[in-house]
């Protein structure tokens, strides 16, 4: 479907000679004399390639279409990571660059919202919290108060993040997804 480049916003999918582009940014450019022009920065989302275009405001681009939905995640292997539709139970399997670092944070079960063109999944997003089990720690030392202080921890997704000095070792705690960072103990 042809729009106009000057209505693309970010997040927006468009075919420019048959790849398909996420824009990362849309800017409108008034000049004081001559014709306006639309400034997009754009990531190809088969490689990562960034590039920036200039369209005139009258000039139109392909938008492709993209169906957002939301899709269980089952497991990963060598394939890929396999979601499944929980309305059809088809199966998708997504490539581990579109998944990016966010396998970090998938759980068996966990929905997630797919973003696929032609059955191709092209973008994930994630819930804002997921809980996991603290696997390593330090010791808490007594008379350390629950201030400020933070101390590093290992979580059993692998990654580290800080959290306060009374969490233990086997501790539920909640993170958020964008960044890894504790935000509470998990209420069991």
């Amino acid at each position: 479907m042809k729009i106009s480049a000057s209505s693309l916003r970010k997040g927006n999918v468009v075919d420019l000679e048959g790849k398909l582009y996420v824009v990362l940014q849309a800017q409108n450019i008034h000049p004081g004399k001559g014709t306006p022009v639309t400034q997009l920065d754009m990531r190809r989302i088969s490689d990562g390639v960034k590039i920036s275009e200039r369209y005139r405001t009258t000039e139109t681009v392909e938008r492709a279409v993209v169906d957002d939905r939301q899709y269980t995640f089952l497991y990963s292997d060598g394939e890929g990571f396999h979601f499944m539709n929980p309305d059809t139970y088809d199966q998708l399997i997504a490539s581990p660059d579109v998944i990016g670092d966010a396998h970090y944070y998938l759980q068996d079960g966990m929905p997630v919202n797919l973003s696929t063109h032609d059955d191709v999944p092209i973008a994930i997003d994630l819930p804002r919290l997921a809980t996991f089990e603290v696997v390593d720690t330090e010791p808490s030392v007594k008379g350390q108060t629950a201030s400020s202080s933070y101390k590093p921890a290992v979580l059993s997704n692998g990654l580290r993040t800080m959290v306060p000095p009374y969490i233990a070792v086997g501790t539920k705690i909640v993170v958020l997804t964008e960044d890894g960072s504790y935000q509470e103990r998990a209420k069991d």
